[in-house]
């Protein structure tokens, strides 16, 4: 019998390159590939990219360089590039890396097995298309394995806000949403395969507008709805929100649905009008605050997560310290925080800098003011009773780790569950990243 052969996927980025990545990798299932944690045994490397870091294209070629020496032991190795990096590049990674056999853009993936047959014909494969026919639907076609008990489901991609910073409107293409039918249908196929827990992705995942099962238009909270009734599905997540798609229907569901998590990341990257008037993000630090408040009087437990970039091109320290006010007015359980970096064919990218060592410091600052909100907020935690879905194995002897409600990581220590399970807990420790519970 012929032996298997092997993948190996690095996955930068986020979650929805992580769906994209198990997708690829059914993929390739069919043409008989399985998945390796060893470079060095696989007979294909794709590395799945990202456009959003500082220097992110050249952070892919450095990589490539690093995966040469494995080519020349195994000519018949075969390398491919993913992703944004490879939708923006494009043609230029070929030329500057002859060891790369193919280049796919996110919205190609599913012509993997036609272009994984065309390199092993001994030819090169470029496919950077935005084609007509639904992916998704072309991958619904491919085997399928039992999953872990959390899971991405990609209902929505690209964008249509062009803030000022972000490649994604060129790399991911305009506001496209999948239809109610296809992706409950997903869904009950990922609760078959063991799936409890399902994340909602969309690069602006509240402007989802996909069509009913009557052609009718649906928003995110109508599609929310529509998963709560199917069986076996505990718990919907959702991820990246933009607040001006946050409407009454979504957050009535936060209130009324209770499937829908008490967790919220909703990015508004400034506290400074001025700054966000030049992000274009078209929306104030006051409306913001103002929907926040809405979001609570709904739904009054809920954890805040954001996204935050400082040193953006002409910031100031007091537009900085309107950032730290809210942030201060927010009191976030989790957010994310980062240094702007160029994005060449970005409006910004022509804008002067702030000076980089100011910039560190306002990184410095900004996280320690996050860092402190998070951890008051876990040891809130402690003594609360809490429902964690068991996701693996702990390091200690029958310990498990699973989420929380509010997607902390718990440490369950005397656990016999299995994963899979939904256990109540009672917190008894708040650690740095994380909680530690027993079960009651």
């Amino acid at each position: 019998m012929t032996a298997p052969k092997k993948l190996f996927i690095k996955t930068y980025g986020c979650q929805m390159n992580v769906y994209d990545s198990e997708r690829m990798a059914e993929t390739l299932g069919g043409q008989g590939y399985v998945e390796t944690q060893d470079a060095g045994e696989a007979d294909m490397i794709l590395l799945n990219t990202c456009h959003i870091r500082e220097k992110a294209a050249e952070k892919v070629y450095s990589e490539l360089g690093r995966l040469k020496p494995l080519k020349a032991a195994n000519p018949d190795l075969k390398i491919g590039v993913a992703g944004c990096v490879a939708q923006a590049e494009g043609e230029e990674i070929m030329r500057r890396q002859p060891a790369v056999d193919l280049v796919v853009g996110p919205q190609s993936y599913h012509r993997l097995p036609k272009m994984e047959q065309h390199v092993r014909d001994g030819h090169r494969a470029l496919d950077t298309d935005f084609p007509e026919e639904d992916k998704f639907e072309e991958l619904k076609k491919r085997p399928k394995a039992r999953r872990a008990p959390s899971a991405f489901l990609t209902v929505q991609e690209g964008c249509d806000k062009f803030c000022a910073f972000c490649v994604v409107p060129y790399t991911r293409g305009a506001e496209v949403s999948r239809p109610v039918t296809r992706i409950v249908e997903e869904a009950r196929d990922l609760v078959e395969r063991g799936v409890r827990e399902i994340t909602l992705l969309g690069q602006n995942v509240n402007a989802y507008h996909g069509d009913g099962a009557d052609g009718s238009e649906q928003t995110l909270a109508d599609l929310i709805w529509h998963l709560n009734g199917v069986d076996g599905l505990e718990r919907i997540r959702y991820t990246t929100s933009h607040p001006n798609d946050m409407h009454d229907d979504l957050i009535a569901a936060h209130a009324e649905c209770d499937k829908l998590m008490p967790y919220l990341h909703l990015p508004v990257q400034s506290g400074s009008d001025r700054i966000l008037k030049r992000m274009n993000r078209s929306h104030t630090a006051e409306s913001y605050l103002r929907l926040i408040g809405k979001i609570r009087d709904a739904r009054p437990d809920i954890l805040m997560s954001g996204d935050f970039i400082v040193g953006f091109p002409e910031e100031t320290e007091e537009d900085f310290q309107a950032t730290l006010d809210l942030i201060r007015a927010v009191n976030y359980g989790y957010a994310y925080s980062f240094k702007y970096s160029t994005r060449p064919g970005t409006p910004a990218a022509e804008r002067t800098l702030v000076d980089p060592a100011e910039a560190d410091d306002r990184l410095q600052r900004i996280q320690a003011l996050i860092t402190q909100q998070q951890q008051e907020i876990q040891a809130g935690m402690v003594g609360r009773d809490l429902n964690v879905l068991v996701e693996k194995a702990g390091r200690h002897d029958g310990q498990m780790v699973g989420k929380s409600e509010y997607l902390h990581a718990v440490h369950i220590d005397q656990c016999s569950a299995a994963i899979g399970d939904m256990v109540p807990v009672r917190i008894v420790e708040a650690k740095r990243n994380s909680l530690a519970a027993r079960h009651r």
